[in-house]
């Protein structure tokens, strides 16, 4: 795969799935810090043990993940920490919960009747492949199975991880901060608001 773009065409493109199923301040829980009455949500890199997903689910959350942001010049999912930030995220949202412990064995389910296999155990090509129906599936409204619901479950939170980790926001983005600006380049005309 040559860049991001390119592989985002092959799984779909993020935006139309990104439902942002947290609040703007679990969103920025990947720095760390406590709110009233919520525990942390953990921050986004290095090593860490599951909270609440199973070594199993952890593994197939991180290889859906990087398949949807992988790494290209910059770090991928998995290298921003989107599996840790999902994992503390899940501790905070019991609804979403429901959809990764049944998502999980549905997929593999899924995987095994259609390859004779569970999702891991397919090659990159073949779990690309695979879930490339599933993520086409995921952005229609209809009522879906367990392993369609789980794929748009990941998808929307690897792109609020990612995109508000600091591989995501800085390097990507190119996010800077809040800067002052003394002019705004680029910008020739005047409008009335």
């Amino acid at each position: 795969m040559d860049s991001r773009r390119d592989s985002l065409k092959i799984i779909g493109a993020i935006g139309a799935t990104c439902a942002f199923p947290f609040g703007a301040d679990q969103l920025y829980g990947q720095h760390m810090h406590e709110q009233a009455g919520k525990p942390a949500v953990p921050a986004a890199s290095g090593p860490f043990t599951p909270k609440f997903l199973t070594a199993h689910e952890l593994t197939v959350v991180s290889r859906m993940a990087n398949l949807i942001i992988p790494d290209t010049a910059t770090p991928g999912a998995v290298a921003s920490g989107v599996p840790k930030y999902i994992d503390g995220a899940l501790m905070l949202n019991p609804e979403m919960q429901t959809r990764y412990r049944e998502g999980v064995p549905a997929l593999d389910q899924a995987a095994r009747k259609r390859y004779g296999k569970v999702f891991l155990e397919l090659t990159e090509p073949e779990q690309i492949e695979f879930l490339t129906p599933i993520c086409e599936r995921s952005d229609k409204l209809e009522m879906k199975p367990a392993e369609v619901v789980f794929f748009r479950a990941v998808k929307s939170m690897t792109a609020d991880g990612y995109y508000t980790s600091q591989i995501g926001l800085e390097t990507e983005l190119g996010y800077q901060g809040n800067v002052a600006l003394a002019s705004f380049p680029g910008c020739t005309e005047v409008h009335e608001h």
